[in-house]
């Protein structure tokens, strides 16, 4: 893991991007974007964060595609990645963990929740 960590947030919603982007940088985290399942594979192949933010529903790929893309890449497969989302049945949770999230957020989020559990995963491993 880099210092300071690099965190990939990948979401369609730009205002939950600034929320969390704010936060994160706020606390000394590295922070990369993304708008869609594509652009955020892009990104995380070329950057290979520690920690992707995932939102479910986007265009051109979804969350849990992206996840399993993730788990598969030999490179990245052991990336930390919190799925948010407002898909809170207990299918969906089950697809999330399917898919390989370590946590499933619904949203509305709390930014201090999301910052509390990127703590947690980021400084365990240093």
């Amino acid at each position: 893991m880099r210092t300071p960590p690099l965190i990939l947030i990948v979401d369609d919603n730009p205002a939950n991007v600034e929320i969390l982007q704010m936060r994160l940088a706020a606390n000394n985290y590295e922070i990369i974007t993304a708008s869609d399942g594509e652009e955020g594979l892009t990104k995380a192949r070329n950057n290979q964060p520690d920690l992707i933010l995932l939102d479910i529903m986007m265009p051109k790929k979804d969350g849990y595609e992206v996840c399993q893309t993730v788990r598969q890449d030999p490179e990245l497969k052991d990336t930390h990645i919190i799925l948010l989302t407002a898909k809170g049945q207990e299918t969906d949770r089950s697809r999330g963990a399917s898919s390989g999230a370590l946590y499933y957020i619904t949203k509305p989020f709390d930014p201090d929740h999301i910052l509390e559990l990127a703590k947690k995963l980021l400084h365990l491993e240093q």
